[in-house]
């Protein structure tokens, strides 16, 4: 082997070493560079799958607890008795009472119907009806008008917890200075939250009496609310925020369907007054011209098939004008 060759063998060795044992001269800077960046990506994605699981656990224990409290809302809900009816509709009464209170209507109803010679089956039969569907409707009426003065409420008070919290108070003074500011009936139904706090409750819990007295999807809402927060954790005022927005939201959704379906509840009171309204102008007109109509057996069965047949038309028009919002 030539001498020039070997040299060339022996410079071309040294170099190789050279470059492996001094990693400057390889450019080791851009290969560090390579390796943080290498490590800082390894890193980057641990943090994401962490916080992808953090954040899955979080969802999973927040669908647990609204299924729990679906579930456990929906068994009160279905609690339908009277005594529960007369609760909602923020009567002060018992049910015994309001029991002895529809036999006595039905009593009178009856001996009115004598009075004026209605055959005693038929005034029989009517003032069951009467004694059963009036106090019934009455019943119905006060529930409902209850709870659209609690929803005009809500709201309010719902902000006004937010202001307490956003100012630094915990969740129990906010609530106390609900019901203590508000108007009713959502101050005293925030006073019993209170007062199932101060028996030992949580607030999770305490809440919770709220749809006993008002069964509706809002309260369902504030519910639900708290009850994430008290177990999940998270920015509770801003949770409250966004609640009363839907609250406000739903309410002037609720005041547009009322609007759009005053024509046809408009329509259906007058098609259901017509009837009624011919047979007190005809009665004053010829005063014997209907009276077979009330003292014949085959009158009185026409005016029964009447009524119910106006009874069923009302109620279909009534269902027909109800609007889901």
């Amino acid at each position: 082997m030539s001498p020039i060759l070997l040299a060339i063998l022996v410079m071309v060795c040294v170099g190789a070493l050279g470059f492996a044992f001094i990693p400057s001269l390889a450019g080791s800077s851009r290969a560090s560079k390579r390796m943080k960046a290498l490590r800082a990506d390894v890193q980057v994605r641990r943090q994401t799958v962490s916080a992808d699981q953090i954040r899955e656990t979080r969802r999973r224990t927040v669908q647990d607890a609204l299924k729990q409290q679906s579930d456990a809302l929906n068994a009160r809900r279905a609690k339908k008795t009277l005594k529960h009816r007369i609760f909602q509709a923020g009567i002060k009464t018992t049910p015994k009472v309001w029991i002895r209170n529809c036999i006595i209507l039905g009593v009178a109803m009856l001996v009115v119907l004598v009075v004026v010679q209605v055959p005693l089956l038929f005034a029989a039969v009517l003032a069951l009806g009467c004694a059963y569907v009036l106090p019934n409707m009455y019943l119905g009426w006060q529930r409902k008008k209850y709870q659209n003065a609690y929803l005009d409420e809500l709201p309010n008070a719902v902000e006004a917890i937010v202001r307490g919290v956003r100012a630094g108070m915990p969740l129990n003074d906010s609530i106390r200075l609900v019901a203590r500011e508000v108007k009713e009936p959502v101050r005293s139904e925030f006073m019993r939250v209170l007062d199932q706090q101060s028996i030992g409750k949580s607030m999770a819990e305490a809440v919770e009496v709220l749809f006993e007295r008002v069964p509706l999807p809002e309260v369902n809402f504030f519910i639900v609310v708290i009850t994430v927060q008290q177990q999940s954790g998270g920015n509770l005022s801003e949770a409250l925020s966004n609640l009363a927005t839907v609250l406000r939201n739903r309410k002037k959704m609720k005041a547009k369907v009322k609007a759009m379906s005053s024509e046809a509840k408009a329509s259906a009171l007058i098609i259901g007054a017509l009837p009624v309204f011919v047979i007190v102008a005809v009665s004053v007109i010829s005063p014997t011209y209907l009276s077979p109509l009330f003292t014949t057996s085959g009158g009185l069965i026409c005016l029964g098939i009447a009524v119910t047949m106006m009874a069923a038309g009302a109620f279909v028009m009534n269902r027909m004008i109800q609007f889901d919002y």
